[in-house]
């Protein structure tokens, strides 16, 4: 299987993620010092400041800590998706592709003789439940805080998963009109439990142990003889829409 990874955007957003990290605890503490620079030296300009800089530095810090947080549940949380699919495909085969972080909003796809698969993935390890559309996060009070504050909540993998899917069609559209783009949610934590019930998207895991799993799906897909892409189709592809170095 050969991998195509956009190993640029993945560095970068770490060093972001690292940076808002050290910023969020940055700014509090600048706006503290600054805070007690204008307490010991009282003018009416700094009287002011005082009682304004809580106000703007507090949802300063908030935010930055909070955009820390999210990209480091994306880009810095491990498992790593792009590892854990990787590994939960080898075996594929050499005319498999995969591709990360390259065509979004599907941050995951595959090119393979059992089709063409736009993957969204999630970092999440508490317990869940999903009937048709709907996901249901199984917390107490509590816990749900914590997600808030943590950034994990798992928001609406359906909907995100169809836009992918629409989205690598749309791209497909002038070079394989016919063939269609399956959307995979994707759940690459062990750690998670899952209860699924008649999903509108097929749900897996990328744990070959756990539930039904990304190897165990492509596996059984065979059978089902979807049409997929050719080596040609995949060379025109990349010549329209991969981005040159």
């Amino acid at each position: 299987m050969r991998i195509v990874t956009n190993q640029r955007l993945a560095k970068r957003n770490r060093q972001f993620a690292q940076y808002s990290f050290f910023a969020s605890f940055i700014v509090p503490l600048a706006g503290l010092l600054l805070l007690n620079q204008q307490t010991a030296q009282p003018t009416s300009a700094g009287t002011f400041l005082s009682i304004v800089l809580p106000f703007l530095v507090l949802p300063l810090a908030y935010g930055v800590m909070i955009f820390a947080i999210r990209l480091s549940n994306l880009w810095v949380r491990e498992p790593r998706p792009e590892a854990a699919i990787e590994a939960s495909v080898k075996g594929l085969g050499n005319k498999a592709v995969l591709y990360n972080y390259v065509f979004f909003p599907a941050r995951h796809v595959i090119f393979s003789p059992q089709g063409v698969f736009a993957i969204i993935t999630r970092f999440q390890d508490g317990s869940y439940s999903t009937t048709g559309r709907s996901w249901v996060t199984n917390k107490t009070a509590l816990s749900k805080l914590l997600s808030f504050f943590r950034q994990d909540r798992i928001g609406d993998p359906t909907t995100e998963a169809e836009r992918a899917a629409a989205h690598i069609s749309k791209l497909l559209q002038p070079i394989a009109p016919n063939v269609p783009v399956q959307p995979l949610i994707i759940f690459v934590d062990p750690r998670v439990h899952l209860e699924i019930t008649d999903p509108v998207v097929p749900v897996l895991h990328t744990n070959p142990k756990m539930g039904v799993n990304l190897k165990d799906y492509l596996r059984d897909v065979v059978t089902e003889r979807r049409p997929t892409l050719t080596t040609e189709q995949i060379a025109e592809f990349e010549r329209r829409h991969l981005p040159s170095d």
